[in-house]
Formats: structure tokens, C-alpha cells, sequence
């Protein structure tokens, strides 16, 4: 199994994440999008996107974070902990998948895109003025959202973790990059540090400095 990767994708850590939860090896290979290599002939083989994370497994590939965690949680996860398979389980994880490609996608990790690695990214050029006010807008309204829900349930769905929780975790985690506090989001802290406790867990830079990227 080849991973095509890259150290502060949060789309990334979210399927090194599962793989780690999973126990399952790998082969990771980095593409250092600050270097552009993504866009270069060898990767966009690989991923036609210019994106990372790509998953080949045998005969599979993928290109795509929701689809490799869905795929990972349903061929390797045997007690189908992580996915679970009743119609309404499914429905239950797949609309915080939803949430992550959608909210979270265009709200905190828009916000740290722009002032952490000084691109717009979301496929725009690197060089595109994108509006900073705009992802930490729909960035704090995501964390109210988050908040409310999970002031009366630990987890995303189901009562224990699974890749919803997975999928939301890593730019909800590392908002304050893009200038977003969760102090005022006590019920996002709390699931944040549950979240850290999942035996295989696995840092990334900005979880405890999230401003090093600024300071260095």
C-alpha cells in the first residue's frame, strides 16, 4: 500500500490517522506541496487532481480523503467500528463527512491556508487574493455548529469515534493557524482532547504551536 502524502495536509493526517488507528503499514511517499510538486508530470499520474492525499492499494486508487477513509474503514476495519454498515449508522457518519468537505473545508481550513502557508488553496492558483475574513466567518459559525452538537454527545456519531470524527478532527484542531480561538468552544475543546486519546493517535505540526509556521 503507497501513500502519496504530504506532513502538514490536514486531508493527509486524516488518512495516516485511520491507517495508524487501523495498524496498517504503508508505504508513505511525501510531495511537498509548498514546492509545487503536486502539479508536476510524476504526481499528476498518480492523482490527475494535484492533490494529495492518493492512495494505491494493489489494483485500487484513489484520490480523494473521504473516499480512501470510507474505503479503509469498510476493507480493513473487520468489526466495522469506524463505518459502520445499516443504512442508518452510514447516513449517521456519512453527513459529518459532508460537513468536513463543505464547512470545515471552506471555513478553518481556508482561514489557515491563507495565513500559515500564504495561499488560497481549494485548487485556486497560489497566487490568488483569496478573502481571509471570509473562511474565518464560516469558520467560527462551523464551530458553533460542532459546539452545540457536541455539548450533549462526545463523539460525532454513534457514540464512539468514527472517520466522521476522523474527517472533522485535523482543521477544526489547528483553526487557531487561521486566527480562530476555540476557547469560546469548550464542548470542541473537549472532543479535541478525547480525540487525542484514541490509542494510535498521532500529532501534527500546529496542534500545540500554531503559530510556528509565523514565528519561524
Amino acid at each position: 500500500m503507497k501513500l502519496y502524502t504530504y506532513e502538514e495536509s490536514g486531508n493527509s493526517y486524516k488518512v495516516r490517522l485511520l491507517l495508524s488507528f487501523l495498524d496498517l503499514s504503508y508505504e508513505a511517499i511525501d510531495v511537498d506541496l509548498m514546492q509545487d510538486l503536486q502539479h508536476q508530470p510524476e504526481h499528476l499520474a498518480v492523482n490527475p487532481r494535484g492533490e494529495v492525499p492518493a492512495l494505491v492499494d494493489g489494483d485500487v486508487e484513489l484520490v480523494d480523503s473521504m473516499a480512501i477513509l470510507l474505503y479503509l474503514a469498510t476493507k480493513y476495519d473487520k468489526r466495522r467500528t469506524w463505518f459502520p454498515n445499516t443504512p442508518e449508522t452510514m447516513a449517521d457518519v456519512a453527513q459529518w463527512l459532508a460537513f468536513a468537505a463543505s464547512w470545515v473545508q471552506y471555513g478553518v481550513f481556508s482561514a489557515r491556508a491563507i495565513l500559515s502557508f500564504g495561499i488560497a488553496a481549494n485548487g485556486m492558483p497560489h497566487d490568488f487574493q483569496a478573502n481571509v475574513e471570509e473562511g474565518q466567518i464560516r469558520g467560527r459559525h462551523s464551530l458553533e455548529i460542532l459546539d452545540a452538537h457536541l455539548n450533549e454527545r462526545q463523539w460525532l456519531a454513534l457514540g464512539h469515534p468514527t472517520i466522521g470524527d476522523i474527517a472533522v478532527f485535523p482543521y477544526v484542531a489547528l483553526a487557531p493557524m487561521g486566527d480562530i480561538s476555540l476557547t469560546p468552544y469548550p464542548a470542541v475543546e473537549a472532543w479535541i482532547e478525547r480525540f487525542k486519546q484514541i490509542p494510535g493517535f498521532m500529532p501534527i505540526k500546529g496542534l500545540d504551536d500554531p503559530n510556528y509556521r509565523r514565528s519561524a
